[in-house]
């Protein structure tokens, strides 16, 4: 497995333009989402289990409800990591000079803000690359970041990093590419790495991956983290329907559902479902398919899996990552890797 070494063309990306804010906008193959959906959706339902990817809980109540919940008391991760990258965001770019940041599932950018705060500290520019797949959470974030930082040039991917990495556009110098968030954990093993892989496959010998992953704690803090007391994750769980009714001209009712969240220690994982609350029939009439619900059948909707530092250095290296530097919180909560393409 062999990791570029020159300039990606950009095979099948769209020429960057100027949406009507200014700002350079590239859309990848994977920003028309309707087909993946519809795939999504046969696939998902098709089995005795049904589930469906996190990717789909981000329109643009969806990104809303999302910042709901990392500012709520149970959710730890977003803080958690927060802090951690206002401590280390200095050193590791001292450490990477990279003329580029790429964020994938950049959402609201606001943890970026710590690399862009050092960059002026350290009296060097990056250029900014946020990839998402929800446009307007790209804009509303690229507004909220030129206001502060005049100096960012800024270049907004829309895409599916599942199928778009291939596709991302080039920069010139050493890239840092972010994943953070704990993002990692919303893949099982296997996703994780053919992810890494083909991230790993679009990366050039000089740059670098930070990588933000959750810990194995209490399974109380756990729990609680996907179940605060305000509901923004029951809200957030429940407007995946909402979706699937705008995209699929479904007929989801959302009272006939509850939000279930629960550790599951023998998988190391939170599990996160739609569970119906009665039996009943739902038609999708936009992809002609109609799916029968038995009451408590449930739709696996996100898995976040938790991680040792053991455990994330062997997935990364199993990927043909090199495992460069380690930042964890004082209270083991969340940690912070930084690898290089070996």
């Amino acid at each position: 497995m062999e990791q570029n070494t020159r300039a990606v063309d950009g095979l099948g990306v769209r020429p960057g333009t100027r949406d009507k804010t200014g700002f350079a906008l590239v859309r990848l193959p994977g920003s028309s989402r309707s087909s993946g959906l519809d795939r999504d959706v046969r696939r998902g339902f098709a089995g005795p289990r049904k589930h469906l990817p996190p990717k789909y809980f981000y329109d643009a109540r969806g990104s809303l409800l999302f910042e709901r919940i990392c500012g709520t008391p149970e959710y730890y991760p977003t803080r958690t990591e927060s802090a951690l990258l206002a401590r280390h965001a200095r050193g590791i770019l001292d450490q990477v000079a990279p003329g580029t940041l790429v964020e994938i599932g950049s959402g609201s950018s606001e943890k970026t803000d710590h690399f862009f705060a050092a960059c002026e500290q350290l009296g060097f520019c990056v250029r900014y690359q946020p990839f998402d797949v929800c446009d307007e959470a790209l804009r509303a974030a690229a507004a909220r970041l030129r206001s502060r930082y005049a100096w960012l040039d800024m270049e907004l991917l829309v895409g599916d990093y599942a199928v778009d990495l291939p596709a991302l556009p080039y920069s010139e110098g050493p890239r840092l590419f972010l994943f953070l968030g704990g993002t990692i954990g919303n893949l099982n093993h296997d996703e994780a790495l053919t992810f890494l892989a083909a991230l790993r496959g679009a990366m050039c010998p000089e740059d670098f991956l930070l990588l933000g992953f959750d810990r194995i704690k209490e399974k109380h803090v756990l729990d609680a983290a996907y179940n605060d007391a305000a509901g923004y994750t029951a809200q957030f769980n429940l407007n995946l329907l909402k979706v699937l009714n705008t995209r699929l001209d479904a007929d989801f009712d959302k009272h006939r559902f509850a939000h279930v969240a629960f550790f599951n220690e023998d998988e190391g994982q939170i599990e996160m479902h739609l569970q119906a609350q009665c039996t009943h029939e739902v038609s999708m009439s936009r992809i002609g398919l109609v799916t029968r619900f038995v009451e408590g059948e449930t739709i696996l909707t996100e898995i976040s899996r938790k991680f040792t530092p053991e455990g994330m250095k062997a997935l990364v290296e199993a990927a043909g990552f090199r495992w460069r530097r380690h930042e964890e919180a004082d209270n083991g909560y969340f940690s912070l890797a930084l690898v290089t393409p070996t």
